[in-house]
């Protein structure tokens, strides 16, 4: 049973589901469900809801405490800092990191957490670094994840395009979504893995908008530093790269602002 709530986060399940499902009855259930609510909370793992009512059931959703978040994130700011990860243009190579089961599972329940209040109808991000990170956080929010490409593909049949300016170029770039991967009037989430000036999340933005969809919030795995005017100013990243020496190869890493906007407001 334990193992079935993982797997279906934020989905109602019905007492009269478990007890046919392991022929035992609805009173072993509840008992057996109220077990299961005080190990996920004693352990950080999340929030089982319990609906009373013919109507009613229990619902998972997924957490994680903010000692495990502070732990995680330091650990990716130690990592980020290590020589030979600076790339032209003030990037930092993120790859490795982000083809990491373990810290893919970590991101992606970190960044739910911040919406655990928040409806969610999909999350958005854009080819290609980006995927991992928008597959990790749809997965603990069990919505779908719908993918933002710079070129069209045949295979996504027609699509709604736009022209958006990049931040760290300023030079003109176009973006395209399939027609069918967004529904009209979505509460949609944009992740990505790195964010300098903007451009490309502001992009997602206006694409939002071409869907008459709601943009709930933006959460990216790491900001650059960017002297500019950023395009977007409400975001939450995990990570800020505050200083890079290209002389030297050396990357100062700090953490973002998502520990103070999450567990401190």
């Amino acid at each position: 049973m334990t193992r079935y709530l993982l797997e279906s986060p934020h989905t109602l399940i019905s007492l009269t589901f478990f007890a046919e499902r392991y022929e035992s009855a609805k009173s072993s259930i509840s008992e057996d469900l109220a077990i299961i609510k005080r190990t996920f909370k004693l352990r950080g793992i999340g929030i089982l809801e319990t609906i009373p009512g013919a109507a009613g059931g229990a619902r998972f959703i997924p957490s994680i405490e903010e000692h495990e978040a502070r732990e995680f994130i330091n650990e990716m700011t130690a990592e980020l800092s290590e020589k030979d990860r600076l790339l032209p243009g003030g990037y930092v190579y993120l790859s490795d990191l982000l083809g990491r089961p373990d810290v893919l599972r970590k991101v992606g329940r970190v960044i739910a957490r911040q919406y655990i209040d928040k409806q969610i109808d999909a999350v958005m991000t854009v080819a290609t670094k980006g995927v991992p990170i928008a597959q990790s956080v749809s997965s603990y929010l069990n919505v779908p994840f719908v993918i933002v490409r710079r070129d069209s593909k045949i295979t996504e049949g027609s699509t709604v395009s736009v022209n958006y300016v990049s931040g760290s170029s300023e030079r003109i770039e176009k973006m395209e979504l399939s027609k069918r991967s967004l529904k009209r009037g979505s509460h949609v989430l944009v992740v990505d893995d790195f964010m300098k000036g903007g451009g490309t999340v502001n992009g997602m933005k206006s694409m939002i908008e071409e869907f008459e969809s709601e943009l709930v919030g933006i959460t990216v795995f790491a900001e650059g530093s960017f002297d500019g005017q950023r395009m977007v100013d409400d975001y939450t990243s995990l990570l800020k790269v505050d200083q890079v020496n290209t002389l030297d190869k050396t990357i100062k890493v700090s953490p973002g602002n998502y520990l103070e906007k999450v567990f401190e407001h």
